[in-house]
């Protein structure tokens, strides 16, 4: 099992865009038991690797008067991302 940080990132070399919440939700199985599987952390993950230049916010909505932000990987992003983690 590759640790939460990987599986984060590798998720997001398929191209598609996912929130928060879709992220813990396709990892959910594997890793809801983790400690950093809290929404704080996880965006807290997400924030670091938009930071890091491997994701990027695709868009911004409102839910239930939340904002959700949704992040992709560019085919730059992809590629570094690939290179790292196989």
């Amino acid at each position: 099992m590759k640790p939460l940080n990987f599986a984060i990132l590798k998720l997001f070399t398929d191209g598609k865009e996912y929130c928060r919440k879709d992220v813990q939700d396709v990892l959910r199985a594997d890793y809801g038991s983790f400690k950093a599987f809290k929404d704080h952390q996880m965006d807290e993950a997400l924030m670091t690797a938009k930071s890091n230049g491997l994701i990027e916010e695709s868009r911004l909505d409102m839910v239930d008067g939340k904002l959700v932000i949704y992040y992709r990987a560019n085919q730059d992003g992809i590629d570094a991302i690939n290179s790292y983690i196989k």
